[in-house]
Protein backbone atom coordinates (compact mmCIF):
# COMPACT_ATOMS: atom_id res chain seq x y z
CA UNK A 1 0.00 0.00 0.00
CA UNK A 2 1.36 3.38 -0.92
CA UNK A 3 0.35 6.57 1.29
CA UNK A 4 -2.22 9.17 -0.56
CA UNK A 5 -0.38 11.62 1.55
CA UNK A 6 1.97 11.43 4.93
CA UNK A 7 2.94 13.91 7.50
CA UNK A 8 5.07 13.85 10.50
CA UNK A 9 2.70 14.73 13.26
CA UNK A 10 5.98 14.85 15.88
CA UNK A 11 9.44 14.50 15.73
CA UNK A 12 12.59 14.15 18.41
CA UNK A 13 16.30 12.64 17.70
CA UNK A 14 14.74 9.26 18.92
CA UNK A 15 11.70 8.93 17.20
CA UNK A 16 9.44 9.95 14.28
CA UNK A 17 5.59 9.94 14.46
CA UNK A 18 4.15 9.82 11.03
CA UNK A 19 0.12 10.05 10.32
CA UNK A 20 -0.28 8.74 6.18
CA UNK A 21 -3.75 8.26 4.65
CA UNK A 22 -3.67 5.04 3.14
CA UNK A 23 -5.54 3.15 0.13
CA UNK A 24 -6.98 -0.35 0.95
CA UNK A 25 -9.48 -2.55 -0.71
CA UNK A 26 -12.16 -1.39 1.44
CA UNK A 27 -11.62 2.54 0.69
CA UNK A 28 -9.12 4.60 2.41
CA UNK A 29 -7.86 4.86 5.85
CA UNK A 30 -5.82 6.17 8.78
CA UNK A 31 -2.38 4.68 9.95
CA UNK A 32 -0.25 6.16 12.59
CA UNK A 33 3.60 4.58 12.72
CA UNK A 34 6.69 5.35 14.24
CA UNK A 35 9.86 5.38 12.38
CA UNK A 36 12.94 4.55 14.49
CA UNK A 37 16.35 3.78 13.73
CA UNK A 38 17.49 0.23 13.58
CA UNK A 39 19.22 -0.92 16.79
CA UNK A 40 21.38 -4.43 17.48
CA UNK A 41 20.52 -6.71 20.40
CA UNK A 42 24.07 -8.67 21.89
CA UNK A 43 24.20 -11.57 22.84
CA UNK A 44 27.43 -11.99 25.17
CA UNK A 45 27.75 -15.77 25.76
CA UNK A 46 30.14 -17.96 27.23
CA UNK A 47 29.82 -21.51 27.39
CA UNK A 48 26.59 -21.62 29.33
CA UNK A 49 26.67 -18.15 30.48
CA UNK A 50 24.72 -15.19 29.53
CA UNK A 51 25.69 -11.84 30.64
CA UNK A 52 22.44 -9.24 30.65
CA UNK A 53 22.08 -5.69 31.90
CA UNK A 54 19.33 -4.42 33.75
CA UNK A 55 17.80 -0.86 33.40
CA UNK A 56 14.87 1.17 34.71
CA UNK A 57 12.48 1.49 31.52
CA UNK A 58 10.32 4.62 32.26
CA UNK A 59 7.07 3.19 29.76
CA UNK A 60 6.52 -0.12 32.77
CA UNK A 61 7.69 1.61 35.56
CA UNK A 62 9.77 -1.59 36.27
CA UNK A 63 13.46 -1.96 36.08
CA UNK A 64 14.05 -4.76 32.81
CA UNK A 65 16.61 -7.62 32.56
CA UNK A 66 17.79 -7.91 28.83
CA UNK A 67 20.43 -8.48 26.63
CA UNK A 68 22.64 -5.63 25.86
CA UNK A 69 21.57 -3.58 22.78
CA UNK A 70 20.92 -0.18 21.18
CA UNK A 71 21.33 1.57 18.07
CA UNK A 72 24.53 3.67 16.55
CA UNK A 73 23.99 6.97 14.57
CA UNK A 74 25.22 6.14 10.80
CA UNK A 75 23.89 5.22 7.52
CA UNK A 76 23.39 2.01 6.33
CA UNK A 77 23.35 0.80 9.84
CA UNK A 78 26.03 -1.76 10.32
CA UNK A 79 24.59 -4.33 12.83
CA UNK A 80 28.22 -5.89 13.92
CA UNK A 81 29.71 -2.41 14.57
CA UNK A 82 26.76 -1.33 16.49
CA UNK A 83 27.11 -4.30 18.68
CA UNK A 84 30.62 -4.48 19.30
CA UNK A 85 29.69 -0.96 20.10
CA UNK A 86 26.55 -1.75 22.87
CA UNK A 87 28.63 -4.59 24.37
CA UNK A 88 31.80 -2.30 25.03
CA UNK A 89 29.56 0.72 26.34
CA UNK A 90 26.71 -1.09 28.64
CA UNK A 91 29.17 -4.36 29.88
CA UNK A 92 32.88 -3.47 29.02
CA UNK A 93 32.88 -6.76 27.52
CA UNK A 94 34.85 -6.83 24.16
CA UNK A 95 34.16 -9.63 21.86
CA UNK A 96 36.53 -11.99 19.69
CA UNK A 97 33.58 -13.09 17.29
CA UNK A 98 30.14 -11.49 16.60
CA UNK A 99 27.81 -13.75 14.36
CA UNK A 100 24.64 -12.32 13.18
CA UNK A 101 21.46 -14.36 13.77
CA UNK A 102 18.95 -12.92 12.53
CA UNK A 103 16.73 -10.24 12.62
CA UNK A 104 13.41 -9.35 14.54
CA UNK A 105 10.79 -6.61 13.83
CA UNK A 106 9.78 -5.97 17.53
CA UNK A 107 6.27 -4.15 17.30
CA UNK A 108 5.86 -4.37 13.42
CA UNK A 109 2.45 -3.02 13.78
CA UNK A 110 2.93 0.58 15.14
CA UNK A 111 7.10 0.70 13.81
CA UNK A 112 9.22 0.54 11.22
CA UNK A 113 12.35 -0.24 12.71
CA UNK A 114 14.34 -3.60 13.12
CA UNK A 115 16.38 -5.54 15.66
CA UNK A 116 19.18 -7.53 14.37
CA UNK A 117 20.47 -9.97 16.80
CA UNK A 118 24.21 -10.67 17.06
CA UNK A 119 26.15 -13.29 19.42
CA UNK A 120 29.45 -12.00 21.24
CA UNK A 121 31.77 -15.33 22.02
CA UNK A 122 35.34 -14.67 22.85
CA UNK A 123 34.53 -12.50 25.61
CA UNK A 124 37.48 -10.16 27.59
CA UNK A 125 36.04 -8.23 30.84
CA UNK A 126 36.97 -4.46 30.88
CA UNK A 127 35.02 -1.52 31.95
CA UNK A 128 32.01 -0.15 30.55
CA UNK A 129 31.52 3.05 28.80
CA UNK A 130 28.20 3.88 29.49
CA UNK A 131 26.13 6.94 28.64
CA UNK A 132 24.78 9.26 31.47
CA UNK A 133 20.94 8.15 30.99
CA UNK A 134 22.37 4.45 31.64
CA UNK A 135 24.64 5.52 35.06
CA UNK A 136 21.57 3.16 36.91
CA UNK A 137 22.43 0.21 34.94
CA UNK A 138 23.96 -3.38 36.19
CA UNK A 139 25.11 -6.22 34.51
CA UNK A 140 25.60 -9.48 36.29
CA UNK A 141 26.15 -13.17 34.20
CA UNK A 142 23.33 -15.68 34.41
CA UNK A 143 23.55 -19.33 33.49
CA UNK A 144 20.98 -20.87 31.38
CA UNK A 145 18.58 -22.40 33.25
CA UNK A 146 18.51 -19.18 34.75
CA UNK A 147 17.87 -16.94 31.96
CA UNK A 148 14.85 -19.47 31.07
CA UNK A 149 13.30 -19.24 34.12
CA UNK A 150 13.51 -15.58 34.22
CA UNK A 151 11.63 -15.47 30.63
CA UNK A 152 9.27 -18.16 31.62
CA UNK A 153 8.52 -16.13 35.60
CA UNK A 154 7.81 -12.82 33.64
CA UNK A 155 11.25 -11.96 35.36
CA UNK A 156 12.58 -11.26 31.42
CA UNK A 157 9.72 -9.38 29.66
CA UNK A 158 11.40 -7.74 27.07
CA UNK A 159 10.29 -8.99 23.85
CA UNK A 160 13.41 -8.40 22.12
CA UNK A 161 15.14 -10.15 24.33
CA UNK A 162 13.22 -13.44 24.44
CA UNK A 163 12.89 -13.06 20.70
CA UNK A 164 16.95 -12.77 20.48
CA UNK A 165 17.21 -16.05 22.56
CA UNK A 166 14.93 -17.94 20.36
CA UNK A 167 17.59 -17.08 17.02
CA UNK A 168 20.10 -18.61 19.62
CA UNK A 169 17.60 -21.66 20.11
CA UNK A 170 17.46 -21.98 16.84
CA UNK A 171 21.06 -20.97 15.44
CA UNK A 172 22.78 -23.92 18.31
CA UNK A 173 20.25 -26.54 16.93
CA UNK A 174 21.65 -25.76 13.00
CA UNK A 175 24.67 -25.27 14.32
CA UNK A 176 25.83 -27.84 17.01
CA UNK A 177 29.40 -28.04 17.04
CA UNK A 178 29.54 -24.29 18.23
Amino acid sequence: MDPISSREIYTNPWITLHEDIIRRPDGDGLYAYIDKAHFAIVIPRDGDRFHLVEQFRYPLRRRSWEFPGGTVPGTPFDPIAAARQELREETGLRAAHLALLGRIAPAPGTSNHYGHVVLATGLTAGEPEREPSEQDMRAAWFSRTEVETMIANGVIVDSQTVAAYLLLLLHERNNPAE
